[in-house]
């Protein structure tokens, strides 16, 4: 480790919170390093290539009720500003930022189906869906939200009434 590292290692601990990072950030930036985020394109195949529906084999709910409110939750939080709170994809948000957004309540919709809706979330896509994978949510508010879109929003999918 470079001197000036260590000097800012020490500096870091003897200042602690917020300003340890900015220290830190001033060490890296004085080696000449500059922080490359990894490309969208990278980090779906990389989830791509980690994702397995086996992952949602230990997830139990105590009631669907239950599953179905936590699912509107992390819908409320997470999905309703791009998809709607009807899922129809129609928003002003998604229409200022251009962003094509797909209906989740459409006939033909091609994810309608559990594995595929948690696989899409858990993935995101390089078209701007948001990749949930790396820890943003946990695999049971993925499993959540998808029963939710597909038993609320979707209840034709599972036959319901």
């Amino acid at each position: 480790m470079s001197r000036l590292a260590l000097r800012a290692r020490a500096r870091a601990r003897r200042v602690g919170g917020l300003a340890a990072v900015v220290v830190a950030g001033l060490a890296a930036a004085a080696c000449g390093h500059e922080f490359e985020p990894p490309d969208r394109q990278a980090r779906v195949d990389s989830l791509a290539a980690r994702f397995s529906l086996a992952m949602f084999d230990s997830i139990a709910w105590e009631s669907e009720n239950l599953r179905e409110t936590a699912g509107n939750l992390v819908f409320a939080e997470r999905c309703v500003r791009c998809h709607g709170p009807l899922g129809r994809g129609d928003t002003d948000y998604a229409r200022a930022r251009g962003v094509a957004v797909p209906s989740l309540v459409q006939a033909d919709w091609p994810l309608a189906a559990i594995d595929s809706l948690r696989r899409t979330i858990y993935v995101g896509h390089e078209e701007g869906m948001p990749i949930y994978g790396d820890g943003a949510v946990t695999l049971r508010d993925i499993d959540a939200v998808s029963a939710y879109v597909l038993e609320v929003l979707r209840p034709d999918v599972l036959g319901a009434p």
